[in-house]
């Protein structure tokens, strides 16, 4: 089977020509993450976003739950840029990802005075030029896209940008050297207890014993369960009001990616939120059809937040706290969620699965 034949098949789902297309501009956008930073271009998303759909709400052509295309590349800013090649999370932040799991390692001079966990988890840091790391951005950008293309083209059922956000951050532990899940810092892997009473441990960065926290939560401002179900609820509520508001699914998906400018910038206790509003705002598509009230879509809407900003910080304790690079939470919880929505879908037990083009 040749290289072109095997472009061709239905599991990539576009010819030749429209690839190579992509791979150039994944490659190119995998290194422009790496560049500005894999948080700041995960800012420029959601600006990107947040233009898309605030321009398909204005001319009426919002494609509800088919915004983003399904193994094709999409039409309109959404899905070619803000879901694609230059800003697509899958690509873009990936890339930033993957650098700053290499820079860890090869740089760790590199590493701000001000930061307190393994510089492989500094995604607010810019590479700005540096030929080495930003070839490493654009090999994992090129990684994503294909990782994307792959499962859609496969028909998996959940959002496979997230899948494709995840795979390529456990790839770069591979790569560069790092543990999956790291070595526990307290009873068991759930345990924070250890970061509340700043225990330390010693860490190899870059083949340098370092010492560092003995746990290391994603968010030190956002992982009480208590809290993180509070932002979930609120965050859900409004991502479902959005939507009800505008048809748009993204539109909270993509106020709350902006919002992270301010985290970037150093303002305290900006919480993290786009698996919120995004889930919100699937369980006010799931459940309109069903139940037809408004305030109970809301209501709906806000156990699906608070149950992916659980997700989300169940994986956070368990893939990200112990080791030395970013595997992010939030994607890990959107993939998590839509798969148990795609499948529920596919059985015959929910009338749509949101946004999946299933």
């Amino acid at each position: 089977m040749t290289f072109q034949v095997f472009l061709q098949l239905p599991v990539i789902g576009m010819e030749l020509e429209a690839f190579v297309l992509l791979l150039i501009a994944a490659l190119a956008g995998g290194a422009f993450g790496a560049a500005l930073g894999a948080l700041p271009a995960f800012v420029f998303t959601g600006f990107v976003v947040f233009l898309g759909e605030g321009l398909a709400v204005l001319e009426g052509e919002l494609g509800g739950l088919e915004a983003v295309g399904a193994g094709d590349i999409a039409t309109g800013i959404t899905g070619t840029i803000g879901f694609g090649a230059v800003t697509g999370p899958h690509i873009a932040f990936a890339g930033g990802v993957a650098a700053t799991a290499y820079a860890g390692r090869k740089y760790p001079q590199m590493e701000p005075d001000d930061w307190d966990y393994h510089f492989g988890k500094d995604i607010l840091y810019a590479f700005g030029t540096k030929p080495d790391i930003l070839a490493v951005g654009a090999i994992f950008g090129a990684l994503g896209m294909i990782i994307t293309q792959v499962m859609t083209g496969l028909g998996f059922p959940t959002d496979n940008i997230a899948l494709s956000v995840v795979a390529t951050a456990f790839l770069a532990r591979l790569v560069f050297g790092y543990p999956l899940v790291g070595k526990v810092g307290g009873s068991s892997l759930l345990d924070m207890t250890p970061f509340e009473r700043e225990e330390k441990r010693f860490a190899a960065d870059g083949g340098t014993e370092t010492e560092r926290l003995a746990t290391e939560p994603w968010l030190p401002h956002q992982y009480e369960w208590s809290g993180v179900t509070a932002i979930g609820i609120v965050g859900g509520i409004l991502g479902g009001f959005i939507w009800l508001e505008t048809g748009s699914i993204f539109m909270g998906y993509a106020i709350s990616a902006m919002s992270l400018l301010f985290l970037n910038l150093g303002v305290e206790k900006i919480p993290v939120t786009h698996h919120i509003t995004l889930l919100g705002a699937v369980g006010a598509v799931i459940a309109m059809p069903t139940v037809g009230s408004e305030p109970i879509v809301l209501l709906v809407a806000g156990a699906f937040g608070a149950i992916s900003g659980l997700l989300g910080e169940v994986s956070q304790r368990v893939f990200y706290s112990h080791s030395g690079t970013h595997v992010d939470p939030p994607a890990m919880a959107i993939a998590e969620f839509m798969f148990v929505l795609g499948v529920l879908y596919l059985i015959g037990v929910l009338p749509n699965a949101g946004y999946l083009g299933l």
